[in-house]
């Protein structure tokens, strides 16, 4: 799986990186068909120290997106991917089932 990183508005350190990086290649056990990710950091307000992280999945024929805000990059980070675990167990199941449907030999 691709997994790019952009930083807006600031120069993310090399570990904030690697820690997105990991966090999202996690998301693979739950759904092996991610073909890549996008993960954006930005400050959504400087003054207040909001800080938000957007991560967008790109699956068979499909985006996944997930946003996040909170005082720190790990913990934004921590609930969109929370979010797309629900999200990507959803999908799957619901591609399971349309499978399982298109299977039935009418009697």
């Amino acid at each position: 799986m691709n997994v790019q990183v952009t930083a807006r508005r600031f120069k993310a350190h090399e570990s904030l990186r690697e820690y997105a990086e990991n966090e999202v290649k996690k998301l693979v056990k739950f759904y092996d068909g991610i073909l890549s990710s996008d993960v954006i950091l930005s400050y959504e307000k400087p003054k207040d120290s909001v800080k938000t992280a957007e991560i967008t999945l790109v699956v068979f024929g499909k985006k996944i997106f997930a946003k996040e805000s909170s005082d720190e990059f790990t913990k934004s980070i921590d609930n969109a991917v929370e979010k797309l675990e629900r999200q990507l167990k959803k999908y799957k199941t619901k591609k399971r089932d349309r499978k399982k449907s298109n299977l039935k030999v009418p009697l």
